[in-house]
């Protein structure tokens, strides 16, 4: 059935309320390989509850650690104007909105929606929006996915606008490496994501892998720490926003290259897999306050 975009855009996807703490937000740091060198300076600040900060790509697993309560919940890929086989969409982008720096415990009650839908010839890209609120009713952060669906393009809908954050055509301000354990993907789904992609071999085998990949958002939440610790001294309170698209996979043990330039109230970001020199993250940006 083709894609309604007229249908579907602005649906409600229900809300949700979720509560987290620090427990929750220190297991999240692990999944991205903090501590891995402890006693690195501000390391700890990441996985002691007794001066713990709160990476800002946290708000992309805050709603699932501990649900309360779920309200008129639907399934997009089922909505009026929106069926389409799950099996054919891939997560393309990821923005996250920090209204105000994420504290260490909150509960939150969160929003979905489907907001745009764009034709891209032989694919759907569609927008998935989230706001996410504190117990006193004040927007704590927002949300965009953008999905990618294989196959379902064509319905003539409006084209898709051109990539945002191209990193400049010079030379990096930083470059570092961050490398990740054989089983960092068992360790970063216990945040939330089961997709058995990223722990069974056997599953991986069926969709083309010789072994269980890193979760996308794993890769996200890597070059967001990168960047806060190397170009902003640890300070998460410092980002605004952070956006990025997934380009390519990375694989348990790896190591990550990630490349960084300042400009302005700017700092573009890429990443890539050094053993194979592969790219993972690119059209990546954080936005200073």
């Amino acid at each position: 059935m083709p894609i309604d975009p007229q249908r579907a855009s602005g649906q409600s996807l229900g809300v949700s309320e979720s509560a987290y703490g620090p427990m929750d937000v220190i297991l999240y740091h692990l999944g991205l390989g903090a501590g891995m060198a402890s006693t690195a300076d501000g390391e700890l600040e990441y996985l002691y509850e007794g001066i713990l900060k709160v990476l800002p790509s946290f708000a992309t697993v805050a709603g699932m650690a501990n649900p309360i309560a779920v309200e008129n919940q639907r399934s997009f890929d089922d909505l009026p104007g929106l069926s389409f086989d799950m099996a054919m969409m891939l997560h393309g982008e990821e923005e996250i909105i920090l209204h105000r720096p994420l504290p260490a415990k909150a509960r939150i009650r969160t929003e979905n929606r489907v907001g745009e839908i764009f034709d891209k010839g032989k694919a759907a890209l569609v927008v998935l929006e989230g706001d996410a609120k504190d117990e006193s009713g004040s927007l704590l952060f927002s949300t965009r996915s953008s999905m990618f669906i294989r196959g379902e393009g064509g319905f003539g809908g409006k084209a898709a606008p051109e990539a945002t954050n191209a990193r400049p055509d010079r030379s990096p301000d930083g470059k570092v490496e961050r490398s990740t354990l054989p089983n960092q993907a068992l360790l970063y789904r216990l945040t939330g994501d089961t997709n058995p992609l990223h722990a069974d071999p056997a599953f991986a085998a069926q969709v083309g892998f010789d072994t269980p990949i890193i979760h996308g958002m794993c890769s996200y939440g890597v070059a967001c720490k990168a960047v806060v610790d190397e170009a902003l001294d640890g300070d998460v309170t410092r980002v605004a926003s952070y956006a990025a698209r997934f380009s390519g996979i990375f694989f348990p043990g790896e190591t990550y290259e990630i490349a960084f330039w300042n400009e302005g109230d700017k700092i573009f970001i890429e990443s890539s897999s050094k053993e194979r020199q592969a790219p993972v993250i690119s059209n990546a940006a954080i936005t200073l306050r």
